[in-house]
């Protein structure tokens, strides 16, 4: 599967998610705490490739995910990503561990998932401040983006990985 997305950080949450709904979004799924732990080899051979493989625990729910290096874009983050449920965390945290894997980068934040056509829009709140993360077909990403005032120049194609080390601090979002 290829993943086309885009980030524009935000200032309140509250006013976001107003817009949001005033512009026909519908909630997903309510506000929730996210644990994202991405793991790597010693050697740190999936950063090295702009890879990443990520361990996301919901309540009992988790994902892992893999994502592949990212495409050239100049607007936007394309990159394949692979995902699957996992239902029992602490085993695969055991299977990562046995394939030589180890803990890279954790990060929590509260997201609230967004709808609207065949747009996701999530409402992050971080340690590094609150963002908008818009995934879908490019066009439906910049006609969104318009809508909420927004242009190409917003848009931010880093990981919640970078953006939280140039913050300084390794706890908080991916």
């Amino acid at each position: 599967m290829t993943e086309i997305e885009v980030k524009i950080r935000i200032g309140d949450a509250r006013a976001a998610r107003e817009k949001l709904l005033g512009l026909g979004a519908v909630v997903a799924r309510e506000r929730h705490l996210e644990k994202n732990v991405l793991y790597d080899f010693p050697n740190g051979a999936l950063r090295d490739a702009r890879r990443a493989l990520r361990l996301r625990t919901t309540g009992k729910r988790a994902t892992l995910t893999f994502k592949g290096e990212p495409r050239k874009s100049r607007s936007f983050k394309v990159r394949e990503e692979y995902e699957t449920q996992v239902r029992d965390p602490g085993q695969m945290r055991r299977v990562l561990a046995a394939l030589g894997l180890r803990e890279a980068f954790a990060y929590e934040k509260r997201r609230t998932v967004f709808r609207r056509s065949r747009l996701t829009v999530t409402l992050d709140e971080t340690a590094a401040g609150n963002f908008l993360e818009l995934e879908g077909e490019r066009h439906e990403i910049v006609r969104f983006a318009k809508a909420l005032g927004r242009g190409r120049a917003d848009f931010i194609t880093a990981s919640y990985v970078d953006i939280l080390g140039e913050a300084g601090g390794t706890a908080g979002p991916d």
